[in-house]
């Protein structure tokens, strides 16, 4: 029975993230009303949403089949297509602080996350990656590294402005999100992790949500 529970628990959760962020992206925009703050988080939700299922959705299906060959190249190329969403997912998150606080964002930042973000994206492009078969351990490390940096550039912004939850939301989600890409493999357990950061996703949306309405 707890088996059974366990084996339930995770593609619902997923499920339910899912269906939050679209409804949370079309709240978005549907009520922006041409603010430029409220389009934005519209955009990174949904962005968010769509990069993610393309990871989770197969992930769901193998919870209730077994892995063929075509779910596990799903998978790979699903893991592909999220991590250069959540990086595009912290380039809007800095000009959401733009926008947020009518700060100007300092060139220094500007040119860390436009760079990071970059590089990271061009990494993830790489075929060497091997996404669906093997994997890079050494590309990884160098894609998610270059990721910590984005991720800290924009926790900065929130740090200068005293907006100290979302400085929360960014740090519990770095936090579940590295020991997974460095030891999930080895001891699968690790892989929970991902509950949490998934939770801190949440949590920046509905940051989002709380001004919106």
């Amino acid at each position: 029975m707890n088996k059974n529970i366990m084996k339930l628990f995770e593609p619902a959760f997923e499920v339910i993230y899912l269906t939050f962020d679209l409804v949370a992206g079309i709240l978005f925009l549907v009520n922006a009303h041409h603010h430029t703050l409220f389009i934005l988080y519209g955009l990174l939700t949904l962005i968010l949403c769509f990069g993610d299922a393309f990871h989770l959705v197969p992930r769901i299906i193998v919870s209730f089949k077994e892995k063929d060959q075509k779910l596990s190249d799903w998978l790979g190329r699903g893991l592909q297509i999220s991590s250069i969403t959540m990086t595009l997912f912290y380039v809007l998150l800095m000009y959401i602080w733009h926008n947020m606080f009518n700060k100007a964002i300092p060139a220094y930042i500007l040119y860390i996350v436009w760079m990071s973000a970059i590089i990271r994206i061009g990494v993830c492009l790489l075929p060497q990656n091997r996404w669906t078969t093997t994997g890079n351990i050494k590309l990884s490390m160098l894609r998610n590294g270059v990721f910590l940096i984005t991720g800290v550039a924009v926790l900065y912004l929130f740090y200068l402005t005293g907006f100290y939850q979302m400085c929360c939301a960014i740090t519990l989600s770095f936090a579940c999100y590295i020991p997974v890409t460095l030891y999930a493999k080895k001891k699968p357990m690790v892989g929970m992790l991902m509950i949490p950061k998934t939770c801190a996703y949440m949590w920046m949306i509905i940051i989002g949500l709380k001004i919106l309405f």
